[in-house]
């Protein structure tokens, strides 16, 4: 994979925000519905209320940490919970769906209270399984993927991708 791969993460800060610069070690599929998204991709909260069918690609016979985060929570002007998880999965085989790992955090979808957020999947190459995390979260607010990296000895991401999402009017709100 080249370099270009990582300028979306670069222009929309998740290199910086989230994880540290990285290479490319791994294909990351994300669908919500179906629809795979891309980097940069508008999501709505409504859209993302169940878990994606996510798909990691890398070398044969790897399991994979799939975390997501929104560094914007609870507003991109003042991210006070950065990063807030959303899901924290471990030991997705290679080629596999992340339903086939073992939930760490369970989903929880876009709830974005003000402004435009990004919502991150970060995934990680991990050593053979592992069963469990050091210092497994219980709360959502707060995490951090850099430092879950280096705790639990997983260095830095193999591949990284993102949306953003944002608050949908109310149904019921609308003139007519």
């Amino acid at each position: 994979m080249d370099r270009a791969a990582l300028d979306p993460l670069v222009v929309g800060r998740v290199i910086g925000d989230v994880v540290d610069m990285f290479v490319p070690a791994a294909e990351l599929a994300v669908q919500y519905g179906g629809k795979e998204i891309g980097n940069g991709s508008e999501v709505k909260p409504s859209s993302a209320a169940e878990p994606p069918r996510v798909y990691i690609r890398g070398s044969a016979n790897n399991y994979y940490t799939l975390v997501m985060v929104d560094p914007d929570a609870p507003s991109p002007s003042e991210p006070t919970f950065r990063e807030w998880l959303h899901w924290l999965v471990i030991d997705i085989p290679e080629g596999s769906d992340a339903s086939e790992g073992k939930e760490m955090m369970p989903y929880m979808g876009p709830q974005p209270p003000t402004g435009i957020h990004r919502y991150v999947f970060a995934a990680f190459r991990q050593h053979g399984l592992m069963e469990t995390v050091a210092r497994r979260p219980v709360e959502r607010g707060h995490f951090n993927t850099r430092r879950f990296g280096s705790e639990n000895e997983l260095g830095l991401p193999a591949a990284a991708l993102y949306f953003n999402s944002q608050k949908q009017p109310a149904a019921g709100n609308k003139k007519r």
